[in-house]
């Protein structure tokens, strides 16, 4: 890892409409933060009284480090906040899920309607042999079933592991495999850009490889109807209509898992992150209510797939324990034009809109006539997640989305946090290219390879100093790696991003710690030289790299993909050399652009530099199973 670093900053800030702050959740900021420091135990106490437990807590922490556990000896079941206490209530006709298909197929569960689901789908779980503990694998499309599968494993206390449906069958065979999985479920299809994956002839090509797999769940979606192998495969629908309406949540301790989810990170093999139950339910509960700010008659769409981290804790879990309206949506978000986003916003009356920075930067490349043909102005909240929201972008969509009035919440977490854990809480200055302070309820630091805060404007690695309700609990099968976490800076988790703090406390998170490039001394992070590139009119995504040079150590070489209309003719990449000396120095200039069609990514939107550097260099890239083609 590199050490500490200058950088330069130039601050600009947006206060939302003072109303934003009046009716917010958190009023206060500065006070809720004083309050969680002051007495950390009793502020999350009070937020998890806000829900229901079959048994309370002896205590609500206990910490030997680097292992937690929260809300000690408590019983509870998470689906029984997300649905039962709702139906018991007035939310019980309520829209729980919105679905889209990508050919037009519209759905709505009520919070009922779901319930009565999850029950049978649990009842069914448990007609296959699944029980308390046994591992289910999920490997479906963004439909209402996936949904309903990760709550019937909930609600019968089994562990579920979400294998995103764009991977192939060597990446669902590891996962499978790594998780022992009992069960799969799966569907014949997934739609995208108008095509049918063939989901269950990837399933089948893996489980020829996987073993642990005892019965596979199908859910038939094209005509004619697939057969199926009556030995080991079962149709979902059928399943359903045999299975008994009734199905008690099953009394789960606060430390029993809830499900295991493998990072889809940039960098190393994935690691399945083992996440609990009570500590998870409270985290994410209060962080979509509080960072969200989210009211009775809100109509929540987050664009992520449910088979990542944002889609577990900000489509599902979260939300629902809140009781909103999830809008789910399968498709792409230029798919059939680059308004199909806007529509929908417009058609379902989207309140609340959270998204990644790949794709405003993408919507920023189709130009401002695609959102100014839609009436947006249901949208209150808009927020960014997946990686850092460069200053261009964030004032596109402020400006071109959010009309100048909605705040923008660019939330910083990881698989590994569960949670989200530094935002710009609602009502509070806004500041482009920073994704805020640290909620009340998490200590996050920028500090030097001995653990010591840096001074402002100094970069420095981005650290949790102390345990938080949802942090993960073990990577499971190789507690060694957990540790890791814990052992790198001394007494803090280490989230492998470095960051630099502004004098007012706010937190810009620059890049990944590996992904610093050293040119004749100088410390450069990528994030910084890809968001100089893509402050240029011509230029929509941008990618770099170090590549070894006999003189200056490493040279930068830069990846771009450029906006519809632009041409990489006439001079550009001299431009372009310019634009970026002008912006960070002369050290910063890439020796090299390279024009492509579009970057390497995983599926959840993170462009993968190691893809880039090893084609460049000739080598090996290592683990690809995340990538998105």
């Amino acid at each position: 890892m590199a050490e500490t670093f200058a950088v330069k900053l130039e601050e600009k800030s947006y206060l939302p409409d003072p109303r934003c702050k009046a009716t917010a959740w958190t009023p206060d900021y500065t006070r809720a933060y004083q309050e969680f420091v002051r007495d950390p135990e009793a502020f999350w106490d009070r937020i998890a009284r806000e829900l229901v437990w079959f048994k309370p807590w002896d205590r609500v922490r206990e910490w030997n480090y680097p292992y937690a556990k929260w809300f000690v000896n408590a019983h509870l079941n998470i689906t029984y906040n997300c649905l039962d206490r709702h139906v018991a209530g007035d939310r019980k006709d309520k829209p729980a899920i919105v679905w889209r298909g990508e050919q037009g197929e519209e759905r709505v569960l009520s919070y009922d309607g779901l319930y009565r689901e999850v029950m049978r789908f649990a009842n069914s779980l448990a007609s296959l042999g699944v029980g308390k503990g046994d591992r289910v694998c999920i490997y479906m499309p963004l439909v209402p079933e996936q949904v309903i599968a990760m709550l019937a494993c909930a609600r019968i206390g089994a562990v579920h592991s979400v294998v995103f449906g764009g991977f192939g069958p060597d990446a669902l065979a590891m996962r499978i495999n790594d998780a022992e999985a009992k069960v799969l479920i799966t569907a014949d299809a997934g739609y995208r850009r108008g095509k049918a994956i063939p989901l269950l002839g990837i399933a089948r090509e893996a489980l020829t490889h996987a073993p642990c797999v005892e019965r596979v769940v199908v859910l038939r979606r094209e005509t004619p109807a697939v057969d199926l192998d009556p030995a080991r495969e079962v149709d979902y629908g059928d399943l359903m209509v045999h299975a008994a309406p009734e199905c008690p949540a099953e009394t789960m301790d606060a430390e029993d898992p809830l499900f295991i989810l493998y990072t889809s990170g940039s960098t190393g093999a994935p690691k399945g992150i083992v996440h609990t139950c009570g500590g998870y339910m409270v985290g994410t509960y209060y962080t979509t209510r509080h960072v969200f700010d989210i009211k009775e008659n809100d109509v929540y769409w987050c664009t992520a797939d449910t088979g990542w981290i944002t889609g577990h804790s900000y489509i599902v879990y979260g939300p629902l324990a809140v009781g909103t309206t999830v809008v789910l949506v399968e498709g792409t978000p230029d798919y059939p034009d680059p308004g199909a986003y806007w529509q929908l916003i417009r058609d379902l009356g989207v309140t609340i809109f959270y998204t990644a920075p790949t794709a405003i930067r993408m919507f920023m490349r189709y130009g401002d006539g695609w959102p100014a043909k839609y009436d947006l102005s249901t949208l209150r909240v808009l927020g960014s997640v997946g990686e850092p929201l460069n200053p261009e972008a964030f004032e596109w969509y402020y400006r071109a989305i959010g009309g100048g009035r909605c705040p923008i919440v660019d939330t910083w977490w990881q698989t590994e946090t569960g949670m989200q854990m530094v935002t710009t809480m609602i009502g509070e200055a806004m500041k482009p290219g920073f994704a805020g302070k640290p909620i009340p309820g998490a200590v996050v630091d920028v500090v030097d390879r001995a653990g010591n805060p840096v001074p402002p404007g100094t970069g420095g690695f981005l650290v949790i100093k102390e345990p938080w309700p949802a942090m993960l609990r073990t990577v499971h099968g190789n507690d060694e790696r957990y540790r890791a976490y814990w052992n790198t800076i001394p007494g803090c988790y280490t989230a492998g991003d470095l960051a630099v703090k502004d004098q007012d406390g706010y937190i810009m998170v620059i890049g990944r710690a590996d992904d610093l490039i050293v040119v004749s001394g100088h410390n450069i992070g990528t994030a910084e030289v890809e968001s100089a590139l893509v402050s240029h009119d011509a230029v929509a995504e941008a990618a770099v790299i170090g590549k070894p040079d006999p003189l200056k150590g490493n040279v930068i070489k830069a990846f771009v993909t450029l906006r519809m209309g632009a041409d990489p003719g006439d001079g550009l990449s001299d431009e372009l050399a310019r634009h970026v000396r002008k912006s960070l120095g002369p050290v910063a200039v890439p020796a090299e652009i390279e024009y492509m069609d579009r970057l390497p990514k995983t599926r959840s939107g993170k462009i993968m530099r190691r893809v880039l550097k090893a084609r460049e260099l000739g080598m090996d890239p290592g683990d690809i199973s995340t990538l998105e083609e």
